[in-house]
């Protein structure tokens, strides 16, 4: 299916840190807009083993888009329980660290007797006095990998959800706009014929007057020529046909590109400057208001298609 670029998925997994303790996992996958595929990880360093086998899933999975991968983990509240039946389940104190920060403590307040002494609190997260369960590194990158592929599919679903919304939003343009053309390219001999008219006019208004002897020789000769000018002028404007065509055969690409499967999003940037190219010739072109009108709605449409293109991989 054709997808957008956004997307968000989780999902959690649980890891046995022994002792009867239990880490719940969390693996998040996130997307947003861009031109390749830029992977990035916030992995803890229990989970760092994982990250190659990420990359390959997302790899295999996605061809565009900025995607993160971030993770997180904590003690389950059940090991609370396991506690009670075993004292070092939350983990054990390190005698010899608790020993030398006892040391510390001591030289310190005899440079500084009004310092208070530590909490229990300070002592229990000064690094190393608890040497809490970490469970295998095996069991920690078996589970963030299983999670990061669960989390992925949600991401690819969430991503295929809001593609089949802007697809539909894209379809509904390119049918306003091929309204457009089909009501306008009619209207255009029409046009032509009153442009045609007016020039004519003008040319036996020059005509009667050069036979009047309003104007001298050279002043003659100045007039034809610019009524040479605005025969050439009149020839380019008139050549519409093949804006026309170009954007009929492009509108079909863009339907076809819509139906089909897969990555689409560079064909349909391209094709949305062809597009603005070919109303941008076809205003600059134009012999009526009404055409006018007509190409800068195009113009218009194609903007709007172009920022919702932006979204799709």
């Amino acid at each position: 299916m054709i997808s957008s670029m956004t997307g968000y998925g989780s999902a959690s997994r649980q890891v046995s840190l022994g002792a009867g303790v239990v880490a719940d996992l969390q693996v998040e996958c996130r997307a947003v807009n861009s031109r390749f595929l830029d992977l990035g990880f916030r992995l803890p360093d229990e989970c760092r083993g994982a990250e190659p086998a990420l990359r390959e899933l997302a790899t295999q999975a996605l061809s565009r888009g900025k995607v993160e991968f971030r993770a997180a983990w904590r003690v389950n509240a059940g090991a609370a329980g396991a506690a009670k039946s075993n004292p070092h389940a939350l983990g054990a104190l390190n005698q010899d660290r608790l020993d030398a920060l006892y040391t510390l403590q001591e030289k310190a307040q005899e440079a500084f007797p009004t310092a208070q002494a530590l909490g229990i609190s300070d002592i229990l997260r000064w690094p190393g006095i608890v040497s809490e369960p970490r469970g295998e590194e095996e069991g920690w990158i078996a589970a963030t990998v299983e999670a990061g592929r669960a989390a992925l599919a949600a991401l690819t679903e969430s991503r295929q959800a809001e593609g089949k919304a802007l697809v539909g939003v894209l379809t509904s343009i390119s049918a306003r706009m091929r309204d457009i053309v089909k009501v306008i390219e009619p209207k255009v001999p029409e046009y032509v014929a009153q442009y045609q008219e007016k020039l004519t006019e003008r040319l036996s208004e020059a005509l009667a007057a050069q036979e009047q002897g309003k104007g001298a020789s050279g002043a003659g000769t100045e007039l034809m020529e610019r009524i040479r000018q605005e025969v050439v002028l009149y020839a380019v404007r008139i050549d519409v046909a093949e804006e026309f065509a170009r954007l009929k055969t492009h509108l079909q690409a863009v339907d076809t590109a819509l139906a089909g499967k897969g990555p689409v999003g560079k064909r349909l940037d391209f094709l949305m400057q062809e597009l603005n190219r070919e109303a941008n010739t076809l205003s600059s072109k134009s012999v009526s208001e009404e055409c006018t009108q007509a190409a800068l709605e195009l113009k218009l449409m194609i903007e709007q298609m172009r920022e919702q293109v932006q979204n799709l991989e």
